[in-house]
């Protein structure tokens, strides 16, 4: 085997590794995102358009973008999911700030 063709497998073993199986992850995790949206749930579009789900379809989704004001869009076109967000207490808590000691 001669020094060449050792140096391009090397090069193609270092594209798959740094291209291609970080392009696939993303793909499957798009996917997976896609998958899991549920109706209620907060979306971006792609275009940067917020909206809450209101139908699915295979091919489509129904998002609110404002009181009775829904669009359609692709399924691909949704961009993220906006996971719920925690409610905090009531009363936030209060840090007291930390003493701080006079040199004198």
């Amino acid at each position: 085997m001669s020094a060449g063709f050792l140096i391009i497998i090397v090069a193609f073993a270092f594209l798959y590794f740094v291209l291609i199986r970080p392009q696939k992850r993303r793909q499957l995790q798009s996917q997976r995102m896609l998958d899991e949206i549920k109706v209620g749930a907060e979306v971006v579009t792609a275009g940067g358009i917020y909206g809450t789900v209101t139908e699915l379809d295979a091919e489509w989704i129904l998002v609110e973008i404002a009181p009775q004001l829904t669009v359609k869009v692709a399924r691909r076109a949704i961009g993220t999911v906006i996971p719920p967000e925690i409610e905090e207490a009531e009363e936030p808590h209060e840090q007291e700030p930390p003493a701080v000691e006079n040199g004198g």
